[in-house]
């Protein structure tokens, strides 16, 4: 997502996820002097977008900015060249930032005229930037694009929307995925990957009671509390409530999910202490058979041709089927609006890169879009079909301004303590759902909230 991982992926994807308050705060610098009714909320944002569906006018150019920094860049980049070569008069003109870079930077930039008309943002930041107003709703374009929440996953469609208005256009969902290499299996004498808790912890026995020192590495660093959040969805958790002015991170459910990655290395099932990407280069070398780990890392295992790995389903070790997921979505920046031609013309791309998005499937993503998805081209994607299967029972964030620099100083830093043995999961959930809710509370009052 250009949060692939280790060898150029994953680290701009941890880095974005580890953004914590420091983007919020560019974010606010950004918008100072500003209204609090961000510009692009009113009527004449949905102006800015003209009738049809192409573009007739003079020669325009867009600047289209994004964090594909890692393997899924040159796949993006593939097809900005394509579009621009069929369409004569836009030149659309890609910038590809770190993601760490990329969210601070666009605000300002934006806001000087010097930044993106066109940016992908994940779908944790679009009501942020929404209420910051360097994004405009996209209501106008989904109509005329005629997209509608039957062609995509009802979760991914309803979190692109902040104050009922539409800030985001989906390309694509990434969730967590179970990877499993196929030859210890078989030698534990496993005919498939475990789907349940009974099944998985069996799993585990087998492979321990042959000789797998390690079967399952659960790190204390990224993707540990993408595992936590999927879990504590599975024990029918929440983050926030309702109106996510509180944290829930302390449930039972909570403390359940991370009682059970705990107790995996209590139990001796993963090593210690197990550092950033160190789970994944065991995988790699066959030292770790069963990991979780996003979508996005099929196409580095592809790179190893010794090792026989596979995929499935996160496991439902809960009392029902949950997963972290994101999603990279379309936004049009206030900069674009203010230009008729652009704003037609960025909504020319947009529609021609998710009529195309089963190329961008291909990076190791799954289309938003369901017409995409039941086409034959893309059910020969292996992996990508898998994970499809996920969509049923994705979860994301609540669409809340700032609610992306409350992870990284909370439940983040809950797993890292507990996974470590230096706190309880009870005490380090109690102590991160403490420190939320005085970050949420400062949210509201910077956000307008």
């Amino acid at each position: 997502m250009g949060q692939d991982r280790s060898n150029g992926q994953g680290l701009s994807r941890r880095q974005f996820l580890g953004l914590g308050a420091g983007a919020g705060a560019g974010l606010l610098l950004s918008a100072c002097g500003g209204t609090s009714a961000p510009p692009g909320t009113g009527e004449s944002a949905g102006g800015a977008f003209g009738s049809g569906t192409e573009y007739t006018g003079p020669n325009v150019e867009l600047a289209f900015w994004n964090g594909f920094t890692g393997g899924d860049g040159p796949f993006m980049r593939k097809l900005v060249d394509q579009f621009n070569a069929e369409h004569q008069n836009i030149k659309v003109s890609m910038n590809v930032l770190m993601w760490a870079d990329f969210y601070p930077k666009v605000p300002t930039a934006v806001q000087s005229g010097n930044g993106p008309d066109i940016a992908i943002m994940h779908i944790d930041q679009l009501a942020t930037n929404a209420a910051r107003g360097v994004v405009i709703p996209l209501d106008p374009v989904a109509e005329v694009l005629q997209l509608q929440q039957d062609d995509f996953a009802p979760a991914v469609w309803q979190a692109g929307i902040y104050k009922e208005k539409r800030y985001g256009i989906p390309l694509d969902v990434h969730p967590l995925l179970f990877y499993y290499n196929n030859k210890v299996l078989q030698q534990a004498g496993l005919s498939g990957p475990p789907t349940d808790r009974q099944s998985f912890e069996a799993a585990l026995q087998a492979m321990k009671s042959k000789g797998v020192q390690s079967p399952f590495w659960v790190t204390s660093t990224w993707p540990a509390h993408l595992m936590w959040m999927s879990l504590n969805w599975q024990f029918g958790g929440q983050l926030y409530n309702d109106d996510a002015s509180q944290a829930m991170f302390n449930t039972d459910a909570g403390v359940q999910a991370l009682t059970w990655m705990v107790d995996n290395v209590k139990q001796g099932y993963s090593p210690k202490n197990v550092a950033n990407d160190a789970q994944a280069i065991a995988f790699r070398q066959g030292k770790n058979p069963l990991t979780w780990d996003g979508i996005w890392m099929m196409n580095e295992w592809a790179k190893v041709k010794s090792l026989d790995w596979g995929a499935a389903p996160i496991p439902q070790i809960g009392s029902q089927q949950a997963v972290w997921a994101s999603s990279h979505n379309f936004t049009v920046t206030k900069q674009a609006a203010s230009d008729g031609n652009k704003a037609q013309a960025a909504k020319v791309f947009i529609k021609w890169i998710s009529d195309h998005s089963i190329d961008w499937a291909k990076a190791g993503q799954v289309a938003a879009r369901k017409t995409v998805r039941e086409s034959p081209e893309f059910t020969q994607l292996e992996t990508q079909s898998i994970a499809a299967k996920e969509l049923d029972f994705v979860h994301f964030p609540p669409a809340v301004p700032g609610i992306g620099e409350i992870t990284t100083p909370t439940f983040e830093l809950a797993v890292n303590k507990a996974v470590l043995g230096k706190q309880s999961p009870k005490a380090a959930l109690d102590e991160a759902a403490k420190k939320a809710n005085d970050l949420l509370a400062a949210n509201r009052k910077k956000y307008g909230a």
